[in-house]
């Protein structure tokens, strides 16, 4: 029975691990750094800049998760690709994480 236990502890561990993925690894993963930064403007903007511009809006997490699976098409000539492929647990952990920025 032990043994038992210990099996499924370790493969519930081990499962877990890889829902486990903090969200500057998703951005990465996702190569939203490739356009982002936290704190500077590239090709989109600046993480800081979307939180500031979404700060205090209560529906904040769910429209940065529309954004970032639906893509987004902003007043310059570069857009937001899709991205159907992340789930919507990654997009509301990086959303968050995205909210969280200050200046």
């Amino acid at each position: 029975m032990k043994l038992a236990l210990i099996v499924v502890g370790a493969v519930s561990f081990g499962m877990g691990a890889v829902h486990a993925e903090d969200a500057p690894a998703l951005l990465h993963k996702y190569k939203c750094y490739i356009c982002h930064a936290d704190s500077e403007p590239k090709a989109g903007p600046a993480y800081v800049d979307v939180a500031a511009v979404y700060r205090g809006n209560p529906k904040a997490t769910a429209i940065l998760v529309a954004l970032i699976k639906k893509g987004a098409h902003g007043a310059g000539p570069w857009h937001m690709p899709p991205h159907p492929e992340v789930s919507d647990a990654e997009a509301r952990k990086m959303a968050r994480y995205i909210l969280s920025l200050k200046n």
